[in-house]
């Protein structure tokens, strides 16, 4: 396949909310350490890929890390995307053979990627001001959210959690679009769910919660599920996933959901990952 010249796998229809999804090969611009845990990675990509929504993900082909070639692509939550200069941002933790290939990417290689997949996060016109929720994978998948919310005119207070200060990242970024970013550690001992609970009710109180988002914790989750009941609030969770397709056909990425009392199973990749905050199971 060509560089740069994305094969389609499909334009957008009436009846699918998905956009066309490309396979290509993009090109390392950077991938760096920002701290001791999480890369981030930019590469330049075709417009169709840089037309990514906030909450959709790719699959990426990671390449060897010596001892391991990935059989499986990776997906990935896209961490930023910018159509005008084609690029695409993924920030990434380390963790297992894939993201090990992935780290050893430098500028002018080439990267397979496949995307963007899943439906991403939506926004009510009424929204004045959102909650974003998030932790671990989640600092990255919500990052997003407040470039999409700055374009609507709708205020963010961004609650980050992480085991240490120097954990949480894309903290600048939500500051650069306007967002209030709350941070809460486990070293400081204010991310419990009792403490973020009282963040939240605060929050509630000087009606600066039409919505709730969040990703990275079912305990954090519980909370916003709870308070979404008890004040009918609306709120989206993006849901992380092991996933070998991407696109819907092998299940293996499948998940209970209760829907109005019924246990209904649906795949994160294709009916997701972003689900309805009331509706989704730890």
């Amino acid at each position: 396949m060509n560089h740069m010249h994305p094969h389609h796998f499909g334009s957008q229809t009436e009846a699918s909310p998905h956009h066309p999804v490309v396979a290509e090969l993009t090109e390392v611009l950077k991938n760096e350490p920002v701290n001791e845990e999480y890369y981030h990675l930019v590469v330049r990509c075709s417009p169709e890929a840089a037309a990514a929504q906030a909450g959709q993900f790719f699959q990426l082909l990671c390449p060897h890390s010596g001892e391991a070639q990935p059989f499986l692509r990776r997906p990935m939550s896209v961490y930023g995307m910018n159509p005008q200069t084609r690029e695409l941002e993924f920030l990434y933790k380390v963790t297992g053979a894939g993201t090990r290939g992935l780290a050893t990417l430098r500028p002018g290689d080439q990267l397979d990627v496949f995307g963007p997949l899943g439906t991403g996060f939506t926004f009510d016109p009424s929204w004045r001001s959102i909650v974003a929720v998030g932790r671990g994978a989640g600092l990255a998948t919500l990052a997003p959210l407040a470039r999409s919310a700055k374009e609507r005119g709708i205020h963010v207070t961004a609650i980050l959690s992480a085991r240490r200060p120097d954990l949480l990242v894309s903290v600048d970024l939500f500051q650069s679009f306007g967002a209030e970013v709350i941070t809460v550690t486990d070293a400081r001992q204010t991310s419990g769910p009792a403490n973020v609970e009282r963040i939240l009710r605060s929050l509630i109180a000087e009606n600066r919660c039409d919505a709730f988002f969040t990703c990275g914790s079912s305990r954090l989750m519980r909370v916003q599920q709870r308070l979404a009941h008890e004040f009918d609030l609306p709120g989206q969770v993006a849901m992380e996933q092991q996933m070998a397709c991407g696109i819907g056909l092998c299940y293996c990425c499948v998940r209970d959901f209760n829907v109005d009392g019924e246990i209904v199973s649906r795949r994160v990749c294709w009916d997701g990952p972003v689900f309805d905050l009331k509706e989704a199971l730890p």
